[in-house]
């Protein structure tokens, strides 16, 4: 099959985004959309975003509108006609007394999807109360499994919630629904709760026999850093480096590598013997920098990798070669993904929200203020 040259556009191009400013999972999600063409319009509160992101807030069109007034919320909602898709993530019941609601709208546009973003979902009885990702990951067992045995739980930044069982979710739904339009022609409510998403999220270690050796309890789990073939080792200078030798090929190059006893091949998967490898293992590691270790695993099948800082991965051989980030503007950022041969995705550049909306053919208020 002869391959169709790149587009240099993302799949999303042509599909319109009205995203009503938020934190977190929205704006992350926006950002996807926008990385892989959709043309997307943001909505900042008066005086503008709160959590301002110089990297998430990437690709937008944006415009200050007080969506409280009735000016700004009659032109929200002829937005509202010209679009494919609305992102929010209020409280339950904030769209619906501003008079933005998913019921009005979309009597007024029935091919809208919107996209609703919340921790505890819009039903159930918590589901107008605060929270934030430590609670939600808290709530569904997730929080529970992670750390070491005897201690609080570790809190691994707010990937799992926010973002994981998130702005991901949300983004999946919201490109089912647009695919479930194709065939009826009619839009519908996405309600992503983070709740729903991390409990999806959890179904490999709540599905698997408590035999495999993946225990939800803290300190026997081996994905949870209590195998001595699945955890982080300090170096000599006080970096780290981590083991994901899972497979015994992969701990047998593991053992080699650093001398340790080849013994402990075998015991491998013997809980009663975990603590003396790592203890091992850990002294071994100890021993020389984090550098030295990359050297001495270079190529080597073993699932090693050197902990990295979030400014050191920019520099690292292999996402410098893939171009995982790209320069933009000012900063480095993640380059869009996935990707795709024909249509790869780009960082759109900064619109005016006003010369958005009258490609739209919307008119813009007198009086409201425009951003990029």
């Amino acid at each position: 099959m002869t391959e169709t040259p790149a587009t240099g556009r993302g799949p999303l191009t042509g599909l319109r985004v009205l995203e009503f400013v938020s934190i977190g999972p929205g704006p992350h999600c926006a950002m996807l959309l926008s990385d892989l063409g959709a043309e997307v319009l943001r909505i900042d509160r008066a005086g503008g975003n709160g959590w301002p992101n110089r990297i998430m807030d990437r690709g937008r069109a944006v415009l200050e509108v007080d969506i409280r007034s009735v000016a700004g919320r009659d032109m929200c909602i002829s937005a509202a006609e010209k679009v494919d898709v609305l992102i929010e993530g209020f409280r339950p019941g904030v769209m619906e007394r501003l008079g933005l609601g998913p019921e009005f709208l979309m009597t007024k546009n029935p091919c809208l999807v919107y996209g609703r973003i919340t921790g505890w979902g819009q039903t159930g009885p918590l589901s107008k109360t605060a929270g934030h990702d430590i609670n939600y990951i808290a709530l569904t067992g997730a929080l529970a499994a992670i750390g070491r045995s005897g201690e609080p739980p570790t809190i691994p930044l707010n990937l799992i919630g926010d973002f994981g069982g998130g702005s991901l979710f949300l983004a999946f739904g919201i490109m089912a629904a647009l695919w479930e339009r194709e065939r009826s022609g009619q839009g519908q409510i996405v309600d992503a709760a983070i709740v729903d998403g991390v409990a999806s999220m959890m179904t490999m270690f709540t599905g698997l026999d408590l035999a495999s050796g993946v225990s939800l309890e803290r300190g026997r789990n081996m994905l949870g850093g209590a195998a001595p073939f699945y955890r982080c080792y300090r170096c000599a200078e006080g970096k780290d480096i981590s083991i994901g030798a899972i497979e015994p090929k992969f701990y047998e190059a593991v053992i080699e590598l650093t001398g340790a006893p080849r013994e402990f091949i075998a015991m491998q998967y013997e809980q009663s013997s975990w603590q003396l490898q790592s203890d091992v293992l850990a002294a071994l590691f100890a021993a020389k920098t984090r550098e030295d270790w990359c050297l001495v695993f270079d190529q080597a099948d073993a699932c090693f990798a050197p902990v990295l800082t979030a400014d050191e991965a920019h520099s690292h051989p292999h996402l410098h070669a893939r171009k995982t980030y790209i320069p933009h503007g000012q900063n480095r950022h993640a380059a869009p993904a996935p990707r795709f041969s024909r249509t790869p995705g780009q960082i759109a550049r900064a619109r005016d929200g006003r010369e958005c909306l009258a490609s739209w053919g919307v008119a813009v208020t007198e009086g409201i203020p425009s951003k990029r």
